[in-house]
This record gives structure tokens, sequence and C-alpha cells, in this order.
């Protein structure tokens, strides 16, 4: 088994953010909600404790029996609400002082704080992120205070008896100077190792494939998009030909990506076979206007193009999918209940009776690129910008026409392909043109005309969760605006939107 350093969610909204710290610190830990501790703690070397939306003083707040996990005898990093919620616990004192902390303060690490393991390395002043209304006043007995700020006293905490720390702060927040230091600290004192790589990650699930798969052969639904081409490379390396690759084209995918994405995909080696579906799903589209029905018919479609063809295979038991971390994550809530299922194939028919195989579930999207990059896997693959599952569909306003479709794909290859040419794709996030459902008079040559109008969308975003519209040079927006509207028949205006998400979304629809 893998060790790890396991993390108790306990509802904050930089949870993952702390796993993705870690990770980059070369270590490999796992995230569960507080509710679901494991009886197994073979090969768990560390524990951290998340902040939380609540006070512990409301009767909502989420708890767990601290002191049979400090019993445990393993190093525990308690964040925010895990710091309060020890010192509640065992005696101590968390108030409602009036002086809260939301942003940026200064720490002032005492003459114990300067010996201790967790602090070491970190700066007098070092700027740390708050983001509390609760103040711990009163340690437990047996607890020192490390650290102070200036608004509160005790900021960072440890025991005298026990490998167990508090700090009032995030270190997992970009804005906290040294945050990565003093969980590279944590992860010392774990005595973990940075060595979890793509490399290493590569090594040991190529090894776990063969074991768990055998002679099997295995399915997989390809989606053009890194994760699915990441998991396919990755089980090639495993098994080879036993892996069977299906790629649907349902007509809605940019211009001419279904030949560059096969092309792409047998340079790779993989044994994948395309299927042209387009004439089926237009007809299932004809006359939807409705952009949930529209998601709809295309993920049935796609589930229906799929089971026919694995209905034409013999002796598959295995359908692999391209599930990563935060689907598993987001999967759950931390009260045990379902809020988002994956994304992926789900919703096959109970008749196909596959297994599933997920070797990507224990990653983020930045690591999954890293393991495609180590896979000699091309870079216009590794870093293909996301594209809706649903494809153009949801990019044309209104009802699907081969024309529409005909012009969207033109406008957008355009776009895309000059973002190319400046050095901007790799900047932005998501970048795409989106057809409007309005038409608009315009003037060329001395014809009057009323064609159709194109916005141009692109946006600058970390994880999705939050995106801004990307400030593209005037002069860059204007050559393309002119090229589109000169070169695509159908189109005589072009417009350029810059709205953030929240409270607008980066898909239109």
């Amino acid at each position: 088994m893998l060790d790890k350093i396991l993390i108790l969610d306990f509802g904050s909204q930089t949870t993952q953010l702390i796993a993705r710290r870690v990770r980059d610190l070369g270590v490999y830990c796992e995230v569960v909600p507080y509710r679901s501790i494991p009886e197994d703690f073979s090969d768990i070397k560390g524990v951290i404790l998340s902040g939380s939306p609540y006070s512990i003083h409301d009767p909502r707040s989420f708890r767990i029996d601290v002191q049979a996990l400090i019993d445990r005898g393993l190093p525990i990093l308690a964040i925010c609400y895990g710091a309060q919620l020890i010192t509640g616990e065992l005696g101590g004192t968390v108030e409602q002082t009036g002086l809260h902390e939301y942003g940026r303060t200064h720490l002032s690490i005492g003459s114990e704080g300067a010996k201790d393991p967790l602090l070491r390395g970190l700066s007098e002043g070092t700027t740390v992120w708050m983001s509390h209304s609760d103040s711990i006043t009163v340690l437990p007995e047996g607890f020192e205070v490390l650290a102070t700020t200036e608004n509160i006293p005790i900021a960072v905490f440890r025991s005298k008896a026990a490998p167990v720390w508090g700090v009032q702060f995030h270190p997992e927040a970009h804005h906290s100077e040294q945050g990565s230091r003093l969980l590279g600290n944590f992860i010392d004192i774990c005595g973990l190792e940075h060595d979890w790589t793509p490399a290493s990650f590569i090594d040991t699930t190529v090894a776990e494939l063969r074991e768990q798969l055998g002679e099997d052969k295995v399915i997989l639904a390809l989606s053009g998009g890194v994760d699915s081409s990441v998991c396919a490379t990755l089980l090639h390396r495993a098994i080879g030909d036993r892996l069977y690759c299906i790629f649907v084209n349902h007509g809605l995918l940019r211009k001419g990506e279904f030949d560059e994405v096969m092309s792409l995909y047998k340079g790779l080696g993989l044994n994948v076979k395309g299927i042209d579906a387009v004439d089926y799903f237009y007809s299932q589209l004809d006359g939807v206007s409705d952009p949930e029905q529209k998601r709809k018919i295309i993920g049935k479609g796609f589930i229906d193009v799929f089971a026919a063809e694995a209905h034409k295979l013999k002796d598959v038991k295995w359908l692999a999918q391209g599930t990563i971390y935060p689907d598993v994550i987001e999967s759950l809530s931390i009260t045990g209940t379902t809020i988002k299922s994956h994304h992926n194939v789900g919703g096959l028919p109970e008749d196909l009776k596959f297994s599933l195989v997920e070797p990507l579930r224990k990653l983020f999207k930045d690591e999954v690129r890293k393991v495609g990059e180590e896979l000699g896997m091309p870079h216009e693959m590794v870093y293909r910008q996301p594209f809706p599952g649903p494809g153009l569909a949801i990019r044309i306003l209104g009802d699907i026409t081969p024309e529409k479709v005909r012009i969207l794909q033109e406008a957008d290859h355009i776009f895309i392909s000059r973002l190319r040419e400046a050095g901007l794709y790799n900047e932005v996030w998501q970048a795409g043109a989106i057809l409007l459902p309005v038409h608009s008079v315009g003037v060329m040559g001395d014809e009057r005309t009323y064609d159709q109008v194109i916005a141009l969308r692109a946006v600058t975003s970390v994880d999705a969760m939050s995106a801004d519209w990307a400030h593209l040079p005037y002069d860059f927006l204007a050559r393309v605006s002119s090229e589109i509207i000169n070169t695509v028949d159908g189109v005589n205006r072009c417009v350029y939107d810059i709205s953030s998400k929240p409270p607008s979304t980066i898909e239109w629809e």
C-alpha cells in the first residue's frame, strides 16, 4: 500500500487546496469526509483536519472523537476549525471575542515556536491568511502556544505530550507566504519522503492494473479530452491491445477534430474504433432548442452508440472511465449524501454488466497532465483546453442544423487557430465561439445584409469553479473579428463576452 496523509474534511472550501499543496510537495494524500475515518490506519502516516463553514458553537457543527484520533499516536495538523475543535473537545476555550480576522496578517513566532519542527525555517513576521470569527483564548491542559498575531493570542499551538499541532490560519492559501514550508515540515514530522511523482505513479499504477485486470479485456469511451486520453494511454501501457477504445463523432466537434484526434490516438498505438454517428445525432436533435433537452439527448445518444458497439465485442469484462480525484471528492458531501455523480460514462445500461476500472481516480487535473507528459503523449493532447461533452450543441443557442454547425465550426476554427498563432492559447483556460439566435443588419459592399452574430468567449481560471474573462489584446480581437466576418458566410457581426463566473457561467448553455 501507498503511504499517505489523510485529510479529514469538515466542509471547508479549501480542503481540496490542502490536498493540492501536499501533492505538490511530492506526498500522496487522500480526502475523506470527517465521518468516514477509516478503521485501517496501516498506510496512514499523518492526519490533517480541515477548516469548516461552521463555528464549533453551532449545533450543526461537525464533530469527531478527538481523543480517540490522538490516541492513535500519529502526527496531527489541525487547521482553523480543526484547531478550534481540538481545543474545545479537550477542555480549552473557544470564544467569539469580537477580534475577527479575515485576510492577511503577520505571524509572531515565540521562543518555543522558533525551536518547534512545525515552524522550522519560517520567518518572523511572515504573512499568513486568516478566515475566522471565533478565537482560541485558553488552551487545553498540556498544550502550549508557539505563535501569535497582532489580534489573537494563540495562532499556533502544540501538545507537549503528543505530536498534535493547531494553526488558526490557512497554510494552504496562496497568500500564506510560507504555508508550503509549514506543510512540508509537517510531512517531515510524519516521516514521509517527498517522492510521489508522475513517474512513480505510472510505475505503481501499471503494476496494479496488470494485477487487477490479468488477461481480461477492457472497453473505454474516448472523448478526445485529456482525462480519457491519459486514461487510455496508461491502460494501453498496462494491457496493450486488450484495451478497446471507442471514439464517437456526434457531428458537434470542432472543425476537423474527429480526424485529427483519431490520428493522434493511432499515433499513440491505441486500439481505437471511430464511429460516425453524425446523422443519428442530428436526427435526434432536430427541432430541439432547450439546452437541458439537448444535453440529455446527446448523453443518451452516446450511451446508445457505445452500448451497441460494446455488445459487438466478446468477453469484455471491464469498463474504464477517466474519473479524476475532484469527481471522487465531489461525489459525496461531508454528510455522506451524493451531491454530484461522476460525469464520465455514467448511466450505461445495467445489462452491459461491466466491472469498473478508474486508473486516474487519485489524480487532480494538473497531475493528469503531468502523467500524460511522462507517458510521452503529444503536447496538444495533454494541454487541450476543456471542451463540453455535448460539444457545439450548447454553443449554438437554439435548435441545431448542419448549416449552423458549419458556421460555428468555421468561426471557432479561426478563433482557436489565431490564439495559437499569437501565443495566447495556453494563457487562457478555455476559449470558443458561440452562435447567437439573433440576426443583425450589416453592409457588405453596396448590399444590406441580415446575418448571424458570433460571440467570442475566453476565460482565465484555475479549476473552472470561478473564472474571469480573458483580457485579450484589442488588436488581436479586431483581427479575429474582421477575419470571421469577412470569411465565414452567414456572419456579419462579432462580439466579445466580458462576463465573469460567477454570476455568469463559462458556457452559455
